[in-house]
């Protein structure tokens, strides 16, 4: 036997394809019921020709022609059944018949076509079991022996295997069609996880840029502080003793401040992470837990920044933080229009962070300037504007040398905008430098 290629099976092996058989057993099964068929109409065809007067070599070559015709049964289904339906009145191939009605219901054939061959058979059955019965039995029977005896055997040859094929065709088209939605579904849970996998990775990201801008905050102000009262410090220390030592005492607030909201946010986090640690995707092909937390890792970040929010700063701080400044040489005014009222936590720690920064960046960056600081409390929102004059115009304070990383106004940007407010800082017409930002009352979605 010859094959024509190699095809892989579902277990992904590869498998070699015998001309229309797609695996070597239905091809030893097909050769067997074709050696059984012909081996059973080579005898009915010798019976068949002693009765005509036929050679009977003659009619043992025709039945071994006509058995082996069941051999082609998956390949032309129709063409077999035809076969046995034109040898029906030599009465040679029942295998064939019986085999040949079951591989034509269980094809792909039409329908229509199906129940026009098997009404065919069964017509050609009972025809040639009418005339059968009736040479066998004669005058001697009732008038309805005859009929119902042909009836019978007719049905019981060709029904059976058409409806048995029938259901094994629309099992085998379940079979496939569940088989296909499994591997829809397989390919939809595949999408699914590497779906989670980027909002895990997002949600780690941005709680990773979350966490880089609060220690951005919390240290840059406190330590530009500590650096430039340290800075007067040294300048005063031989000077004026008095106002060294109330220099050296504002460095230590300075500094236990700090540690004070470096230790809040990362207890913070902490009990973040002690909250959620379980849930955890599990891939259900290999039996392993996945390193990646899914819904864990946002639910988390959500839960460490709204903690965070909630023990933040607010807008009620904003006067000591003005104090702050003025404690290290700074000329500040502040000013408050509106009414004063609260806001959600996030917005109040929101507000203080963009005055705390750009107060911060006034002592980096414009050492000597004057600095107005303005909140307004509106209907809907809360604006606030830090406007800093030209450096060293108040003649006030030195150069201290602090160091920039590049990521203020950035993070001022992203914060606001976080909260669906309107950011904007630039250059003014006089020399100085303007930040302004305007927060919704409520977070927008």
């Amino acid at each position: 036997m010859t094959t024509t290629g190699a095809h892989q099976d579902g277990t992904g092996t590869t498998a070699r394809t015998w001309l229309w058989w797609g695996r070597r057993r239905s091809v030893a099964l097909d050769v067997g019921l074709a050696l059984i068929s012909a081996v059973e109409s080579a005898v009915e065809g010798a019976v068949f020709a002693g009765e005509v007067g036929f050679a009977i070599p003659l009619g043992v070559v025709f039945g071994l022609l006509v058995g082996s015709a069941l051999v082609l049964r998956r390949r032309w289904p129709v063409a077999v059944v035809l076969v046995s339906i034109a040898v029906t009145p030599a009465e040679v191939g029942i295998l064939l018949t019986i085999v040949g009605l079951y591989s034509l219901a269980a094809s792909e054939v039409p329908r229509r076509i199906v129940a026009l061959l098997a009404g065919m058979s069964l017509t050609a059955t009972l025809i040639v079991s009418l005339i059968r019965i009736q040479q066998d039995v004669g005058d001697t029977a009732s008038q309805w022996y005859v009929p119902a005896m042909a009836g019978f055997m007719a049905v019981g040859l060709t029904m059976p295997p058409v409806l048995f094929g029938l259901y094994i065709g629309a099992r085998r088209r379940l079979m496939e069609s569940l088989r296909e939605r499994a591997d829809s579904l397989e390919q939809e849970l595949d999408l699914l996880a590497d779906r989670a996998e980027q909002g895990a990775q997002l949600a780690r990201q941005e709680e990773r840029t979350r966490i880089a801008r609060e220690m951005h905050d919390v240290v840059a102000h406190r330590v530009s502080l500590m650096v430039v009262h340290a800075a007067a410090l040294q300048a005063v220390a031989l000077k004026d003793p008095q106002k060294a030592v109330k220099n050296a005492a504002l460095v230590g607030d300075m500094g236990r401040q700090a540690l004070t909201e470096l230790r809040e946010m990362l207890g913070v986090l902490r009990a973040g992470d002690d909250q959620h640690t379980a849930p955890r995707l599990t891939d259900t092909r290999s039996g392993d837990s996945a390193a990646v937390p899914l819904a864990a890792v946002g639910a988390a970040a959500a839960a460490a920044a709204a903690a965070a929010a909630e023990a933040g700063p607010s807008l009620a701080d904003v006067e000591d933080l003005v104090g702050q400044s003025r404690q290290a040489g700074m000329v500040v005014e502040l000013s408050v229009h509106g009414e004063v009222r609260e806001y959600a936590p996030e917005v109040e720690q929101t507000a203080y962070r963009v005055v705390q920064e750009a107060l911060t960046n006034v002592h980096k960056h414009a050492v000597g300037a004057s600095v107005t600081v303005r909140l307004a409390h509106r209907d809907a929102e809360v604006a606030m504007q830090v406007e800093n004059g030209v450096p060293g115009a108040s003649g006030a304070g030195a150069d201290v040398g602090l160091p920039s990383g590049g990521n203020g106004l950035v993070g001022m940007r992203e914060r606001v905008q976080a909260l669906g407010g309107v950011f904007v800082s630039g250059p003014t017409d006089a020399g100085g430098f303007r930040v302004s930002a305007v927060l919704p009352h409520q977070r927008t979605p």
